[in-house]
């Protein structure tokens, strides 16, 4: 049976970065509840020429010159990075195709807000094992809808973590190393309207009335409704998830070596590991991160390789959420 596996991975951090201290004067919360609750030290946001598409450029040039490989071996790009990006109606994957010379490959966009990594992993492995045409894929984007937030907006509050940064990962077929297993994905459309950009679509249009009144930023359309039906439901689905990708891969909670989480404030973290029964020091906790969207658990996978946590027949855990709401978990048996 063909497999896949994860050649390499490469990420971009913008430079600039925005302090715990500078969010506190933005927002007016207090230090401690950005620090403790919210976990945020410091986050990267995007200087003059970190646009979307751009750092996923920089990301993939990284993942391609880590391991030497000819761009020209790619056969299909995947843009995994936002859709907020350098213009509208734009498929950034096939701008991204053509600045890193991957010239015999063909490039599409894809998305599920921060779960775009997760769904996209699958995505790419289904196709390569399908088609014998397609053995080496890469899934390259940037993230930077920090763009959106307005700190003195409450109701966006659990969203003053989002940051800035591009993320990148190679796959090849029959790969003998970071061989991806099972994925588990739910959506719940349920919630599909209630974090949005209130204009700028075909309901609402830009104006010069809309841009003035700031609606062009996120908003919660109905912040404690959003509470009371997510909260449970969200870590009830991500245990969920990632019980049935370990159950598709021929592994059970217990077999957890590291999980490479998206960043959310602390208590939720603790949460889900301790539901899994995984000790604390085998996830790495994004609080000089903030949240990067679906580069989250590229950016956990890279410091934790950096750190020495994984090591060969480790079972790792790659996690996500997604406004719409979308959870989803990965499984990658670690090394060789």
């Amino acid at each position: 049976m063909e497999t896949v596996g994860v050649l390499s991975t490469g990420v971009y951090i913008p430079e600039k970065k925005l302090t715990a201290i500078e969010l506190s004067e933005q927002s007016g919360l207090p230090i401690e509840v950005i620090e403790d609750k919210m976990g945020i030290r410091e986050k990267p946001v995007p200087g003059e020429d970190d646009h979307t598409c751009a750092m996923g450029i920089f990301a993939a040039k990284k993942a391609l010159a880590k391991v030497k490989l000819d761009p020209k071996e790619i056969d299909v790009v995947i843009y995994i990075g936002e859709e907020h990006k350098e213009y509208p109606l734009w498929t950034a994957g096939i701008k991204l195709q053509y600045e890193i010379g991957a010239v015999n490959a063909w490039a599409f966009d894809t998305a599920l807000r921060c779960g775009t990594t997760i769904m996209a992993l699958k995505l790419a492995k289904d196709m390569m094992i399908a088609d014998p045409d397609i053995k080496t894929v890469l899934l390259a984007g940037g993230y930077r809808n920090v763009d959106f937030i307005n700190y003195q907006n409450p109701r966006t509050r659990f969203m003053f973590n989002l940051g800035a940064g591009g993320g990148a990962m190679i796959l090849q077929k029959n790969h003998a190393e970071n061989q991806i297993l099972g994925t588990h994905m739910i959506t719940d459309g349920s919630f599909s309207e209630d974090v949005v950009v209130t204009t700028g679509g075909t309901k609402n249009p830009v104006t010069k009335e809309t841009l003035d009144a700031g609606l062009y930023q996120l908003d919660v359309l109905d912040p404690p409704g959003m509470k009371k039906r997510l909260e449970q439901k969200s870590m009830d689905n991500f245990i969920t998830c990632i019980e049935k990708a370990l159950d598709k891969s021929g592994y059970t909670k217990e077999d957890i070596d590291y999980v490479a989480m998206l960043h959310m404030k602390r208590s939720a973290h603790t949460y889900v590991l301790d539901q899994l029964g995984v000790e604390h020091n085998k996830s790495i906790y994004l609080e000089n991160y903030g949240h990067i969207g679906q580069m989250d658990q590229i950016i956990s996978l890279e410091l934790a390789e950096e750190r020495d946590m994984l090591k060969n027949g480790d079972i790792v855990v790659l996690v996500s959420a997604g406004i719409g709401y979308a959870w989803g978990a990965n499984v990658i048996r670690w090394g060789k």
